[in-house]
């Protein structure tokens, strides 16, 4: 048996990269992916009407592969590399080499190939998300031609803008632990504003739109919820004391976020609902992702009773009384479940933001960057504490800007080319028509089964009348 050399072994565990930094990155970017695949394929399939259970599922499949491309074609260059202005970098193929994949990281001790998968997994579950507001009338083709170009045209930018070294937001020492602003902030807004191009539901589907499976639905937001450990747990790109702290306090502010809305439910309700509970629960991992690994968990309790609390009321009670959230058909209702709740969690990591624990993430001494107002005003660091808040403020109004624009040119483009919304046959009949297959598929539908060694395929009606259906079936199963 021949042993690798010591010139090789040195090549594939090199001298800056740390074994345990790497695995726990590889893990937290699994983990992100199957909050998207299957997660959220089985959520959407689960939370929408039986006609739709296909064709949501299949969004999300979609997106995710679509963005696969694109992202180590040219997405991550543009949001992580070269300078090319203040708010992009320079799109390059780059990504595809070997060399740079095995050198190290811009930031944490592992390889570009590790930095490349995690952030791809970030970049995917945005556009999941924004596919939450469209369901049930989108066309697929206009979706084909909007993920890459979101992703390319929308996406980078805010990425660059906030989580790159040399993004102008990132000077100005906006906190964003984990995505509240570069996804979910960017996730709402694009998927309400792409919502008012494409056009509403069908009526009957507005007026009356249940989920076809609770328990598969359940399991989806179960995937979330768990998957969100390695969503903040892994955004200081090091297994460290605060990738640590961000996953506890992402449990505990989504814990009590989806108690507040189930007690609110409850209260002006008289019933307990598990869409409301799971609604929460969303609103809690939302809120608390930019500011995860940078607040106390106390602080991190207060801001799951606030989205448990805020969101609740601008969807349970001001969505109705403002014409434009009425007439906009929000599916999912991202813009209170990311959008909003985002935004608050980007105020509250403002106000929350501890001054130790910022230097632990962002491993810099400046004492005039990433201080909480609240920590301002108890240290006499006024000043430095409402700049903190307001570059917070600056960060969100900048995001909702670009979603709101690039969005908007996006679907007026792709309209060009294709419709954006469904024929009305279409949105009648759901995954048949638009995919030729139905969800849920019954023997006494007409369905066919494959019933002999060579592969012949016969349909119910094509039975002889000696032969029962309740046998064929069973003789199908035995194939």
């Amino acid at each position: 048996m021949e042993f690798p050399s010591n010139l090789a072994a040195d090549e594939a565990s090199p001298e800056w990269m740390n074994k345990g930094d790497n695995a726990w990155q590889l893990t937290a970017a699994t983990l992100v992916g199957l909050q998207t695949v299957p997660g959220l394929m089985i959520l959407y399939g689960g939370m929408v009407k039986k006609k739709w259970a296909i064709n949501s599922a299949f969004m999300a499949l979609y997106a995710f592969a679509a963005v696969m491309i694109c992202w180590v074609g040219w997405g991550f260059q543009m949001a992580f590399g070269q300078n090319l202005v203040e708010f992009l970098g320079k799109p390059d193929h780059v990504t595809l080499d070997q060399k740079f994949l095995l050198d190290q990281a811009f930031l944490g001790y592992f390889p570009n190939a590790t930095m490349v998968l995690f952030q791809f997994m970030f970049a995917a579950i945005t556009l999941v998300l924004i596919a939450g507001a469209l369901l049930g009338r989108m066309n697929f083709v206009a979706w084909m031609l909007f993920v890459p170009l979101w992703l390319t045209f929308s996406y980078t930018i805010g990425a660059y803008s906030i989580w790159c070294p040399d993004g102008w937001l990132a000077k100005l020492g906006v906190i964003d632990f984990a995505g509240g602003y570069v996804i979910h902030l960017s996730a709402g807004v694009a998927g309400f504003t792409a919502a008012c191009w494409v056009g509403p539901r069908s009526r009957r589907d507005r007026e009356r739109f249940p989920p076809n499976n609770v328990l598969m639905m359940l399991a989806g937001a179960g995937l979330l919820w768990m998957g969100w450990t390695g969503f903040n747990g892994g955004a200081p790109y090091v297994a460290s004391t605060d990738s640590a702290l961000a996953a506890l306090n992402t449990h505990v502010c989504t814990a009590t976020s989806l108690i507040t809305w189930l007690i609110l439910d409850f209260s002006v309700f008289g019933k307990p609902s598990i869409i409301g509970a799971l609604q929460g629960m969303i609103t809690g991992l939302v809120c608390i992702t930019p500011a995860a690994g940078v607040v106390q968990c106390w602080a991190a309790i207060i801001m799951g009773l606030i989205s448990g609390s805020v969101p609740w009321y601008t969807m349970m009670i001001l969505h109705h009384k403002i014409p434009l959230l009425n007439q906009v058909d929000d599916t999912f209702a991202v813009l209170h479940t990311h959008a909003i709740a985002g935004a608050l969690g980007g105020i509250l990591t403002g106000f929350f933001a501890v001054p130790k624990l910022s230097r632990l993430f962002f491993l810099v001494p400046d004492w005039e960057k990433y201080i909480g107002l609240a920590y301002g005003l108890q240290t006499g660091r006024r000043a430095a504490g409402f700049k903190q808040m307001g570059v917070q403020l600056l960060g969100i109004a900048f995001i909702v800007c670009l979603n709101i624009v690039t969005t908007s040119v996006i679907c007026l483009f792709i309209k060009l080319i294709v419709p954006l919304r469904m024929s009305e046959e279409e949105l009648e009949i759901g995954d048949e028509a638009v995919h030729g297959e139905i969800a849920y598929a019954l023997w006494d539908d007409g369905e066919k089964y494959q019933m002999s060694k060579n592969n012949s395929v016969y349909d119910v009606d094509e039975f002889p009348s000696s032969m029962s259906k309740n046998a064929s079936y069973e003789l199908s199963q035995m194939v």
